[in-house]
């Protein structure tokens, strides 16, 4: 039997649709002050949260999944994150990420007067979080 004292609701909500919603003993995202991670009863926070992996440990194991910036509002028995993008690894298409990273580096490389250096560099972020979970 599942122990609910340790159990917290995780909610992933991106524009599109309900990522995931469950329960979890922690979960672990990156926000744009590191890493963190949280089980039940963290003190109320809100963060912005950073392209990253998100590991969620569920009482049976754990799910990952990559997340693209966004919001995260941790209450005492609820987190909730509101992401631009979130996909699990089945949903990534590796060709496609391999060549946005090499798209964004170029970018970054040639250093183009009309280069818009943050979009590029979020870009790049983005495609090595799909990389990585992939």
């Amino acid at each position: 039997m599942a122990d609910e004292s340790r159990n917290f609701q995780v909610e992933i909500i991106t524009p599109e649709r309900v990522f995931y919603t469950g329960e979890a003993t922690m979960i672990e995202f990156t926000s744009v002050e590191g890493e963190m991670g949280v089980y039940k009863n963290h003190i109320p926070l809100t963060t912005v949260l950073a392209p990253g992996i998100v590991t969620i440990t569920e009482e049976d194991g754990q799910k990952k999944a990559a997340v693209h910036s966004g919001f995260v509002e941790i209450l005492g028995d609820k987190v909730t994150l509101l992401a631009e993008i979130a996909e699990w690894p089945d949903e990534i298409d590796g060709d496609r990420a391999l060549k946005a990273k090499k798209r964004a580096e170029e970018r970054l490389a040639v250093k183009a007067e009309d280069l818009d250096v943050a979009r590029a560099e979020m870009a790049l972020k983005r495609a090595l979080v799909r990389i990585n979970l992939k």
